[in-house]
């Protein structure tokens, strides 16, 4: 993927350049404007597979990890493609090479792909399904080569995990791992983390590694909650 990013800024915007006939997909909403020279295209998130079976496996996908039922596909009329992209949360944006190593992606890490790119839904532990976080029911794994775009909300942080000892993270801030990496998802301390203020974690294994964002999405929400509330009972 040939693109460019914005610098000097914490909301950063990626303009990529496509060639003709050439093309990437993208989340759903993702496009922030095009030179004239990118055809788009709505389809459904069903992983190539179209009629019915892809309209049940796309809103399957929706259901059960938080994706969008819609992937845009965005495709060069002319060698002078380009086309800007920025995510619907205020964060960083990261390249990753998918291929040699594959990941795992939290419910709205993804951003854009190239075609070459693909992805599977796999299912979690019976513990995930429980306690979601990382995609609920199921999660993104890669598949393919090439480049893919992942956003953070807040900055974004890599840790390469050495496996001599288990790693926790708060699940609200895991964003991708490498699927070296095995992990579960429990309950922090105490009655579901009351005791300590912290809710649910996941504790990972292995070698491999691991992207966390450091700003809390839901945490976020629960602060504005009580205004958005007492707005709207005035």
């Amino acid at each position: 993927m040939n693109y460019q990013m914005t610098e000097n800024t914490v909301f950063p915007l990626v303009e990529v350049s496509l060639n003709k006939g050439e093309n990437i997909q993208l989340e759903s909403g993702a496009m922030v404007y095009h030179n004239g020279e990118i055809n788009l295209e709505g389809k459904m998130n069903s992983n190539g597979k179209s009629g019915l079976g892809g309209a049940i496996r796309a809103l399957g996908r929706s259901m059960t990890s938080g994706e969008s039922f819609f992937i845009t596909k965005a495709t060069g009329l002319s060698d002078g493609a380009k086309i800007a992209l920025a995510p619907s949360t205020p964060g960083a944006i990261k390249q990753l090479e998918v291929g040699a190593v594959h990941w795992r992606l939290n419910t709205g890490a993804f951003l854009a792909c190239d075609a070459t790119v693909s992805y599977n839904m796999k299912r979690q532990k019976l513990s995930g399904a429980i306690f979601g976080g990382t995609g609920g029911l199921f999660v993104m794994e890669t598949a393919g080569e090439g480049s893919l775009l992942v956003n953070s909300y807040g900055d974004l942080i890599e840790l390469d995990l050495d496996g001599e000892q288990p790693f926790v993270v708060d699940n609200q801030h895991v964003i991708a791992w490498s699927d070296s990496l095995d992990y579960k998802i429990k309950v922090a301390s105490g009655l579901f983390g009351f005791t300590t203020g912290e809710g649910v974690v996941n504790e990972f294994h292995g070698k491999g590694k691991l992207l966390i964002q450091t700003r809390n999405i839901q945490a976020f929400a629960g602060i504005l909650s009580p205004f958005l509330a007492s707005s709207s009972a005035g």
